[in-house]
């Protein structure tokens, strides 16, 4: 009896061991999708910068508050650029005076000219006599070589003048437009003290306090779309490739939990985030939730592609990539589209295959 007991328990730990889990392929509809984290920032958001350094004299508006197109939103108090403004005005006028030539800079210049035309043609007059009179035989050569000597110096000298005048003229002109330039540049500082708006959108976030100290690198305000909001899709490398404009992507928050929203891919980035060696998209919403707030996150699915009527297996069923186990040994199988759970076999199985579970 003792001996029969012993068999059977044998029996049954046997066919215990040799129950292996096993499955037949079955048809679906699979869906190859692109995994992503997701950011829901507003379009068009941009951060506000002091154009001039000071102190902050006052916010204009509160975090939340819509604003169009130039509106004033903080408003900043600095002396040094209508001081600047003053210097630029005086150096403007004094260009414009030794270009108008009411400087000794130009009216010497014509004065000396005036006296080297005389000079010019007086030696002229002197060095034509003289030559009539070599060219009779009358006097020395030496006189006519020295009349002649002192009209070309004379010429030479009236021509350096006048291009010494053009050329100084220029200068002053050149000074005139510079000092122009500046002083336009800073009636414009002078005229920023006011940080406005460069959209229609939402002030999102203020950064500095009245009484703070701001500067031209540090951002004073968040400003964006109060109505559009894109959603940044960060991609893993080994997938970028596999992205087009205009595929549907499913989108969850975290602030909505387990509800799908529908998208679609509007953008893609060529460059790599070498950090998170990542690569960016963008996507707009197709049904828009019923609120948003910049900074949101969740999850996103990018669809690939789409086929009805698939054979498919478990993931979990495919060894080395392209076999699967069968009570008759290793069957090679060509694999196809795949998600998260499940890969279509193409070619090497049929529905009527049983498929055994890999042992771990």
């Amino acid at each position: 009896m003792r001996n029969l007991l012993l068999i059977y328990c044998l029996f049954l730990l046997l066919s215990c061991g040799n129950k292996q889990e096993k499955i037949f392929p079955t048809k679906i509809h699979l869906t190859e999708s692109v995994y992503a984290s997701v950011t829901v920032q507003p379009d068009s958001l941009y951060q506000a910068y002091a154009p001039v350094a000071g102190i902050l004299d006052r916010n204009l508006l509160e975090e939340g508050d819509l604003v169009s197109r130039g509106t004033p939103i903080m408003q900043i108090v600095n002396s040094t650029p209508k001081l600047n403004a003053e210097n630029a005005r005086l150096a403007l006028q004094l260009a414009q005076e030794n270009y108008n030539g009411s400087s000794a800079v130009l009216g010497s210049l014509k004065d000396e000219i005036q006296s080297a035309t005389l000079s010019f043609k007086n030696d002229s007059m002197n060095y034509l006599r003289q030559k009539r009179l070599w060219d009779q035989n009358i006097g020395s050569k030496v006189e006519f070589e020295n009349r002649k000597l002192a009209y070309e110096i004379s010429g030479n000298n009236l021509k350096q003048l006048k291009n010494k005048y053009v050329q100084t003229k220029n200068e002053l002109s050149t000074q005139v437009q510079q000092a122009r330039n500046n002083y336009n540049t800073s009636q414009i500082s002078t005229k920023d003290f006011t940080v406005s708006s460069k959209i229609n959108g939402k002030v999102y976030a203020l950064y500095k306090n009245p009484g703070e100290i701001v500067n031209t690198m540090e951002p004073l305000a968040s400003v964006g779309s109060a109505t559009d909001f894109i959603i940044e899709l960060l991609i893993d490398e080994v997938d970028i490739v596999k992205l087009q404009v205009g595929q549907k992507a499913l989108v969850t928050l975290d602030a909505y939990g387990d509800k799908v929203f529908d998208a679609k891919v509007s953008k893609i980035y060529p460059k790599k985030d070498e950090r998170s060696q990542t690569f960016k998209a963008e996507a707009i919403f197709i049904n828009l939730p019923k609120a948003l707030y910049p900074g949101l996150a969740g999850e996103g699915n990018i669809i690939i592609s789409e086929k009805e009527g698939v054979l498919t297996i478990p993931k979990e069923y495919l060894l080395e990539g392209n076999k699967v186990k069968t009570p008759d040994g290793l069957v090679d199988v060509i694999p196809g589209l795949q998600n998260l759970d499940r890969v279509e076999i193409i070619n090497g199985i049929n529905e009527t295959t049983e498929i055994l579970k890999p042992e771990e």
